[in-house]
C-alpha cells in the first residue's frame, strides 16, 4: 500500500544485514560504478583484491586462507563441494536432513527438505544424516541427557551408506530454511571429530549465518568452537548485491589445479559494496549489537511463548530467531495455517517476517544487525498483536 511504513524483520531472506539502502554502501557502489563496472576475473581489480584480503583475514578456520567469488550462495556451494572432491580425491558428501543448500541440481541433492527437491534430483554421492533438531528429536530423546546422540548418526551414515571415505560433511550452523534449527553446542565439534577421523573435510554453510548474524562472532560456526576447512558465504555479505563466496584453508584451495573463471564473480562494483559492508559492520560494532539487541529481542520472544500457547518453541542466536507454532504443546502437532495467518497479520500491522520449516509452521525472524532495542520492542509488540488478531 502506497505510503505505508513497514518494519522489515526478515531482510530479503536474511540478506539485508545493514538495512535497506545503507548510505555508505550506496556511496561505495556509486563511486565504483563510475570508475569501472566490469572486467570479469580475467583481471584482478583493486576492489576484488581488497575484498579477498579482508575476508581471508576473517576466515574462521586454519589460516592462511584463499577465496573465490561467484554470484550466489548456490554457486558458492557448488564450488565448495567441487573443491572438497578435488582435494580429497573422493566424491561422497554427508549433509543433514532438514538442511537447505541452494537450487542447482547438486545443491538440491544435498537439500533434505522435500518441498525444495524438485524434479526428482539426486546425486548418488550424497548421503543424509539425522538433523540435530532437539524440539523434534528424531531419536525421541531429550537434551542434554541424550548425550547429543544425533552426532553419532553421522558416523553410522559414513559406515553404512558410503565407502567409508567421505569427501566432506556440510551443514549450516543454524539450519535456515529448515526453520532456524539450532544444534546443541556440542554437536558440530563431535561431528567434526568424526568426519576428520574418516579424513573428510568440514564445510560450514554460512550463507544465512555469516557476517555477524548469530551475534558475537563473524561466523556461526565460531559459536561452537569448530575450525572449518571450507566456508561458504553470500546474502548479507552484499547487503542485497548478488554475491557468493567460497573460502578454504590454503592447503585445500591449492589442490585446485585446473582452469576456472566466474564471469561476474568478484565484479568490482559488487566487491566494493561487500568490502564496505564488512567495514560498516566492524566500525559500528554490529557483531556485538547482534548479540546484545538480539538477546533483548529473544527475551521478548520468550515472553510471547509464555503468553500464546500456539508458540511451542523459541530458538536461534543473535539476529536469527524463530518461533515454531503448534496446535498442541504436548503432541507438537504443527500449525502451518496459524503460521501463515500470523505472518499475514503481522504484515498488516506493518511488520515483515518470514516462514519456513519442513511443515511450514516456523516463523523466521532476521532483522538487520543495526536494529535497536526500541526496534526490537516494536517488532515484538506488532507480533503480539498479530497473534492476538489470529487467535481462535
Amino acid at each position: 500500500m502506497a505510503g505505508k511504513r513497514y518494519l522489515d524483520f526478515f531482510g530479503g531472506i536474511v540478506t539485508v544485514g545493514l538495512g535497506h539502502c545503507e548510505p555508505r554502501v550506496v556511496a561505495a557502489i556509486e563511486k565504483q560504478i563510475k570508475t569501472l563496472q566490469h572486467v570479469s576475473t580475467l583481471f584482478p581489480t583493486e576492489p576484488l583484491v581488497a575484498l579477498a584480503e579482508r575476508v581471508c583475514e576473517l576466515f574462521p578456520g586454519e589460516r592462511p586462507a584463499k577465496a573465490f567469488f561467484t554470484n550466489s550462495g548456490t554457486e558458492a556451494i557448488e564450488t565448495a563441494i567441487l573443491t572438497a572432491r578435488i582435494h580429497t580425491q573422493r566424491s561422497e558428501v554427508i549433509a543433514l536432513r532438514h538442511g537447505y543448500h541452494g537450487r542447482s541440481m547438486l545443491a538440491m541433492s544435498m537439500t533434505a527438505h522435500s518441498p525444495w527437491r524438485l524434479g526428482g534430483v539426486q546425486d548418488p554421492s550424497i548421503r543424509h544424516a539425522r538433523a540435530p533438531y532437539c524440539y523434534r528429536c528424531p531419536l525421541k530423546l531429550s537434551y542434554p541427557s541424550c548425550g547429543v546422540a544425533c552426532a553419532e548418526d553421522v558416523e553410522d551414515v559414513i559406515k553404512t551408506t558410503t565407502s567409508g571415505r567421505p569427501a566432506a560433511f556440510i551443514a549450516e550452523p543454524i539450519m535456515g530454511v529448515g526453520g532456524f534449527i539450532t544444534p546443541p553446542k556440542e554437536y558440530p565439534g563431535r561431528v567434526a571429530e568424526i568426519v576428520r577421523r574418516h579424513e573428510g573435510l568440514y564445510i560450514a554453510d554460512e550463507v544465512q549465518t555469516g557476517w555477524g548474524r548469530t551475534g558475537g562472532t563473524w561466523f556461526g560456526i565460531e559459536q561452537y568452537g569448530v575450525k572449518p576447512d571450507i566456508v561458504v558465504g553470500a546474502k548479507s555479505l552484499g547487503n542485497g548485491v548478488p554475491i557468493g563466496l567460497t573460502m578454504a584453508r590454503a592447503a585445500v584451495a591449492d589442490s585446485w589445479k585446473g582452469s576456472t573463471i566466474a564471469t561476474f564473480g568478484g565484479n568490482p562494483v559488487t566487491a566494493a559494496a561487500a568490502k564496505t559492508v564488512i567495514d560498516v559492520i566492524e566500525s559500528d560494532g554490529l557483531v556485538q549489537n547482534a548479540a546484545t539487541t538480539g538477546g533483548h529481542f529473544r527475551q521478548r520472544l520468550e515472553g510471547l511463548r509464555e503468553k500464546h500457547a500456539v508458540v511451542g518453541d523459541v530458538r536461534g542466536m543473535g539476529m536469527m530467531q524463530a518461533l515454531e507454532l503448534v496446535k498442541d504443546r504436548e503432541t507438537k502437532e504443527p500449525a502451518p495455517e496459524r503460521a501463515t495467518a500470523v505472518l499475514e497479520a503481522a504484515k498488516d500491522q506493518g511488520l515483515i517476517i518470514g516462514k519456513g520449516g519442513l511443515y511450514g509452521n516456523v516463523l523466521r525472524i532476521s532483522p538487520a544487525l543495526n536494529v535497536t532495542p526500541a526496534d526490537a520492542d516494536q517488532a515484538a509488540d506488532l507480533l503480539d498483536a498479530a497473534f492476538a488478531a489470529t487467535a481462535g
